[in-house]
């Protein structure tokens, strides 16, 4: 039983990850989009295009199931919202509450 509990552990480390990713995807978006950063600073950019990379065969399918709301991507919120329930189910699981 404590083999689970490590891995789900790790699981939720790795959830955590992923949700921090979307939080800084978003505020640098933001920060492009508000043009408190010019869009041309590389290092920004940079970071932007690879958490995107990184970010979209996740969000791909999301974005294909959920309806068309025009300028607002609400598929990184159902994401997080998706991981948030998957780590509370993986924790009651694991008997982690």
């Amino acid at each position: 039983m404590q083999g689970l509990a490590v891995l789900v552990d790790i699981l939720v480390m790795l959830t955590n990850v992923l949700v921090m990713l979307i939080i800084v995807q978003f505020v640098i978006g933001l920060l492009f989009a508000f043009n408190v950063v010019s869009p041309g600073n590389e290092f920004l950019r940079q970071v932007y295009e690879s958490i995107n990379r990184l970010l979209e065969p996740v969000l791909r399918p999301i974005r294909n199931i959920m309806p068309n709301t025009g300028a607002i991507d609400f598929s990184p919120l159902v994401l997080i919202l998706g991981l948030q329930i998957l780590t509370r189910v993986m924790m009651g699981l694991a008997g982690a509450y």
